[in-house]
């Protein structure tokens, strides 16, 4: 599923709005007709300033907060701390990420982070971020492994693209 916004008329065109970027994150997950509640990877535009990652860090928090109150049950991570920020082309770069992990069936780390800010409460959210290669252990709850990937740009423009592992036989 893949969901899409503008942050409209916002206070300037470099500054994330999180208004905006949860109604592509819940567009996507109606697009796919899942619950953020089943996803446990989220792949995170992760911009690396304080102002983008506590924006994308509420938008998200907000809206897998409204279906579950489950705890740390996503680990949360972005493809930037591995490359860098590539631009225009960071959003692939995280799909094709993500795409690996469901393949590989391992939760990535996020590299460079010892500790997470201590300006959010990872404790009482719905994520984690992971610092180290791990088994992706397949949920309980009997569906399929499940990744949320974000992009949220230049101007305002807002992704959010649900993948889920392939069960078929290759």
């Amino acid at each position: 599923g893949i969901g899409s916004s503008s942050d409209g008329k916002n206070r300037s065109l470099t500054a994330p709005h999180p208004p905006g970027q949860i109604k592509a994150v819940e567009r996507a997950y109606e697009d796919a007709d899942v619950s953020p509640a089943t996803i446990s990877l989220v792949e995170a535009h992760g911009t690396g300033t304080v102002v983008g990652d506590s924006a994308e860090i509420t938008t998200l928090n907000e809206v897998f907060s409204s279906r579950t109150s489950e705890k740390q049950f996503a680990a949360v991570g972005s493809v930037k701390s591995m490359i860098g920020h590539t631009k225009t082309v960071a959003g692939m770069a995280s799909v094709i990420k993500t795409a690996m992990a469901l393949k590989n069936r391992v939760l990535p780390p996020t590299i460079g982070v010892e500790k997470p800010t201590s300006r959010f409460d990872f404790r009482e959210s719905p994520f984690y971020v992971n610092t180290q290669t791990r088994p992706w252990i397949p949920d309980l709850g009997g569906h399929p492994r499940r990744a949320g990937v974000s992009s949220f740009g230049f101007g305002g423009t807002n992704f959010h693209m649900v993948m889920e592992e392939y069960t078929g036989s290759y």
